[in-house]
């Protein structure tokens, strides 16, 4: 019989899969209405959603677990700040002026500089198989990025647009390594909205201004669906879905989990745009697949 040792991490990959997929949809989403909401309004609806849908379940349990926040009130600011504000920020700000390839180009660097910050601040290092995971799968990314061209990155161009993304990856790694001090006991959706909560702290006076500024947000059919998904499934389900994965199998395997977001975005463009699959995007998913089961553990498991 498998034991629940065995589970745990198996739970983990799915949990951590699902977070992939929710925010392949989210990447969509913010370069499709980029020209339709502007950036901190987008951030500030999302999180002001997750935040009215997370009170009423969190309220009734913050009594019983408010001495472990209060010992733990140092930390939510910095997850607040590099996992509400910068990334999504940075993120939201970067459709404006950069490219999709780009984007998930730069994004996908985001494992790297996972293992990277690991690495440096606690001296933890990474096998050979992992190592070989890590490459099979960024060259998914890259073939199906690329479309099966290399030449395509003769033609590349960057702008400030990239910079961006690449703070908001580097964000993204150092708020996924910091889950190490995630505080033990405390409830997932607890941490969330105290996290949230910071973040909103930092966001609310750049919405301010940009309202000042005379860029509001639009009250049609299409942005309250877009702020929907991306408050409800991005922010919460995502969210709960990508820290409980962490926080079980670590930053430097979950973070490979990053790369199935082409893999996503392949099959939702398939599926909802007609496009046609094309032997590029075979070749990618299958190299991304196979470098996340070398990445992790799920050979070992497989034989347990």
């Amino acid at each position: 019989m498998t034991t629940p040792s065995v589970h745990r991490p198996l739970f983990a990959y799915l949990l951590l899969t699902l977070s992939a997929l929710i925010w392949s949809g989210n990447f969509v989403i913010s370069r499709a209405v980029a020209t339709l909401i502007p950036p901190v309004g987008l951030l500030f609806w999302r999180w002001t959603v997750a935040l009215a849908v997370l009170c009423p379940i969190v309220l009734p349990r913050l009594k019983s677990q408010w001495p472990l926040i209060r010992a733990n009130l140092k930390i939510f600011p910095l997850f607040g700040l590099f996992g509400v504000t910068l990334f999504n920020l940075l993120i939201y700000l970067a459709m404006h002026t950069t490219t999709a390839i780009n984007a998930a180009l730069v994004n996908s660097a985001i494992p790297i500089l996972i293992i990277l910050f690991t690495r440096v601040f606690f001296r933890k290092g990474v096998s050979f198989r992992q190592w070989v995971g890590i490459l099979l799968s960024l060259g998914g990314v890259c073939i199906i990025i690329l479309r099966g061209n290399p030449a395509t990155i003769a033609h590349l161009t960057f702008s400030a647009g990239d910079l961006l993304v690449l703070g908001a990856a580097t964000s993204w790694a150092v708020y996924s390594v910091c889950l190490r001090y995630y505080p033990e006991g405390l409830d997932p959706l607890l941490f969330l909205f105290c996290i949230a909560l910071c973040g909103q702290f930092f966001i609310l006076p750049l919405y301010l201004l940009e309202v000042i500024n005379g860029a509001t947000v639009p009250v049609t059919a299409a942005s309250l669906a877009s702020i929907g998904y991306v408050g409800v499934l991005a922010s919460v389900v995502a969210f709960v879905a990508w820290n409980s994965g962490i926080r079980s199998v670590g930053a430097q395997v979950g973070g490979q989990f990053i790369h199935l977001m082409p893999v996503f975005s392949t099959i939702l463009a398939v599926l909802f745009l007609k496009e046609r699959l094309q032997g590029y995007h075979l070749l990618g998913i299958l190299l991304i697949v196979v470098g996340i089961i070398f990445a992790t553990d799920l050979l070992r498991l497989r034989k347990s």
